[in-house]
């Protein structure tokens, strides 16, 4: 019974951890970073745009992208933007629009 309890507990702590490494704002916190080290530099910190004829990711147009355009966007690249196909992992990709999207708020 004893050892029956032990491990019931260790499952369940196993699963608490689990779900803390892929939490929302684990994968937010990881998604700034990506934004902080490959676009800031010319969307600028806040999602402003501004820099090389960036947009503001507030503006209407952007907001009118869908999630499915933003991410072929990303992927493929557009304009002076260079492709991140093969650079960032296909959630890298999913949680930075998320990121965008909250820059846009």
């Amino acid at each position: 019974m004893k050892q029956l309890f032990i491990r019931a507990t260790l499952v369940t702590l196993l699963a608490v951890g689990i779900v803390a490494l892929y939490s929302p704002s684990a994968a937010a916190q990881d998604a700034a970073g990506t934004f902080k080290a490959k676009c800031a530099m010319c969307h600028g910190a806040d999602g402003k745009g501004g820099k090389m004829g960036t947009r503001d990711f507030a503006s209407p147009e952007v907001k009118a992208e869908t999630d499915a355009q933003l991410t072929v966007i990303i992927t493929k690249g557009k304009g002076k933007m260079p492709a991140y196909e093969g650079k960032l992992k296909d959630t890298e990709i999913k949680d930075l629009v998320a990121y965008v999207r909250s820059l846009a708020k």
